[in-house]
């Protein structure tokens, strides 16, 4: 199937359906976009942006990796930021993990798949951190232990940026927010990991983090 007709059939049943249901859709649509979130994601195939939180395409800017990492040398990820803080203006970008995340799962368990091992270091950094508390709980619970550390130290990542920092510096709104998606019933837990400004940083990233524990306790 080199030219994957079933897709383009797809598409256009969508295009039509969507046309149908409204008419101004597309033209609307292809004029500008003027979204304020931006979503920092897992590439996970199960986790569809817009879809969880029911926006509309051009509502919500979209940034997805491996077990949404936010690495200071990733320039895919930086750019994605800079644009949508210093072009489109968001008010709102989102940290969003997923519970029963693959690639976490693989650095709970010490699993090697090889290129991408480099890539997961980060998160081990996250496990190194806190292992002996992560050991300490249930074995049930570990993973959605370090699903939900990886999310909070992400938030700190993009805290720490100069994008971020300088969009606070010159008084810009900007809302950074750590969320965790449930795959087994479609709800979004907030880890209560929301920062405003740069003075707020260093007190919600402990008070975040010790809430993972104190809370299955």
């Amino acid at each position: 199937m080199r030219k994957l007709k079933n897709l383009f059939e797809n598409n256009k049943r969508w295009a039509e359906r969507t046309c149908k249901d409204d008419p101004d859709f597309f033209k609307i649509l292809s004029m500008q976009q003027n979204p304020e979130y931006l979503w920092i994601g897992c590439s996970d195939s199960r986790v569809p942006a817009n879809e969880i939180v029911d926006l509309m395409p051009g509502e919500l800017f979209v940034h997805r990796n491996v077990a949404n990492v936010v690495v200071h040398t990733d320039h895919n990820c930086l750019s994605v930021m800079q644009y949508a803080v210093e072009v489109l203006k968001v008010k709102h970008i989102m940290v969003v993990g997923h519970y029963g995340c693959g690639g976490v799962q693989a650095v709970l368990n010490d699993a090697k798949f090889g290129l991408i091992d480099n890539w997961l270091r980060h998160v081990g950094d996250v496990k190194e951190k806190y292992i002996s508390k992560i050991n300490s709980m249930p074995e049930k619970e570990r993973l959605d232990c370090l699903i939900e550390l990886n999310v909070i130290e992400q938030v700190r990542n993009v805290c720490r940026t100069n994008i971020v920092q300088e969009a606070w510096q010159r008084g810009q709104d900007l809302t950074i927010h750590g969320w965790v998606y449930g795959l087994a019933n479609g709800h979004l837990n907030d880890l209560e990991s929301v920062v405003t400004c740069a003075d707020e940083v260093i007190d919600t990233y402990k008070v975040a983090a010790e809430k993972v524990f104190t809370r299955r306790t």
